[in-house]
């Protein structure tokens, strides 16, 4: 196939017959949609949408993860070659028809128009009947992207993996800040907390607003297997929104990201808990926080393009 391709000049980021199927060009060339998928407009027909939304405009540290979806899509270019390890065989790429919908486009200096801009953008892409995977970014991203699931599914159950809970008390609407996203999405009733965890905190919260805490302790000791049991037994069978900070994993991991903090989740720990929370409802979800100015290798490119792709296996894994 990756010679058929090549004689031919496909570069099936642009030239795709078929939304679902692996892909086989050279991971070093071509263009960088996610997982080789088409670029497209079209939602017609699409599963899932994969989207940047390129702001990092709210963060209390190191800045850069506008470059976060760039980064995670080129890493993406070493996966579309073999269905993921671990989901028994099951192929997204195969099942699903996934297109990579491009960033979000809006203009960086006028920050307070971009939440309305990304709620308006991802109801778009559910309106048109497709989920939305999101790249980010930093954490700010998730309230509006909540905002617009909530306005079609209720309130939905959160599965945050996370070194902070981001429910530090913020009165302010017309704040926009990473650290208190999930303080307003309680506050606007977005997320039902008798159905939502936490996983992975290692910074300490005076009020988690009755959101189960799981700290990186416990998925150390009591193992990700087990947290992940718990997580999806709280959420039952409530619509579930996944939201995945890559400062989740210890800076050994993950050194790209504005706000690391050590003693968190392995790779290992991260793949494993994620593949055992097959099941769960999953309506979308994002990765967000990666920022490749701070990055070394690609290290948290990589685990951030790994950790959509188990996205869309969760998405689909109860769709079969």
């Amino acid at each position: 196939m990756a010679l058929e391709d090549a004689k031919n000049d496909v570069d099936r980021a642009f030239r795709r017959d078929d939304l679902r199927g692996l892909a086989f060009e050279n991971a070093f060339s071509g263009a960088t949609s996610f997982l080789r998928r088409a670029y497209t407009k079209d939602l017609g027909g699409v599963d899932v949408a994969v989207t940047g939304i390129p702001f990092d405009q709210a963060v209390t540290n190191r800045p850069g993860t506008r470059l976060g979806p760039r980064a995670i899509r080129a890493a993406s270019s070493l996966q579309p070659f073999d269905p993921p390890y671990g989901w028994d065989g099951y192929s997204p790429l195969e099942a699903l028809a996934v297109a990579d919908y491009g960033d979000m486009a809006f203009d960086y200096a006028c920050s307070a128009d971009v939440p309305a801009r990304i709620e308006a953008h991802i109801a778009g892409i559910l309106g048109a009947g497709a989920a939305a995977i999101t790249l980010g970014g930093d954490h700010s991203i998730t309230l509006p992207i909540l905002r617009a699931y909530a306005a079609k599914f209720g309130p939905l159950a959160l599965i945050q993996v996370d070194a902070h809970t981001d429910t530090w008390p913020d009165d302010d609407a017309s704040r926009i800040d990473h650290g208190t996203f999930c303080y307003t999405a309680v506050k606007e009733g977005l997320i039902d907390v008798a159905r939502s965890s936490h996983i992975g905190i290692r910074t300490v919260v005076d009020d988690n607003l009755g959101i189960h805490i799981h700290d990186a302790r416990e998925v150390h000791e009591a193992g990700a297997s087990v947290v992940a049991q718990a997580v999806k037994n709280r959420a039952g069978t409530a619509p579930v929104y996944l939201s995945f900070d890559i400062d989740a994993l210890g800076p050994a991991f993950a050194p790209g990201t504005g706000t690391p903090v050590w003693g968190g989740l392995s790779s290992a720990q991260a793949g494993c808990l994620l593949r055992e929370l097959a099941g769960i409802n999953l309506v979308g979800g994002d990765v967000v926080e990666v920022s490749p100015p701070f990055d070394s290798a690609d290290i948290t490119a990589v685990a951030g393009a790994h950790v959509a792709m188990e996205l869309l296996c969760l998405w689909g894994w109860t769709r079969r």
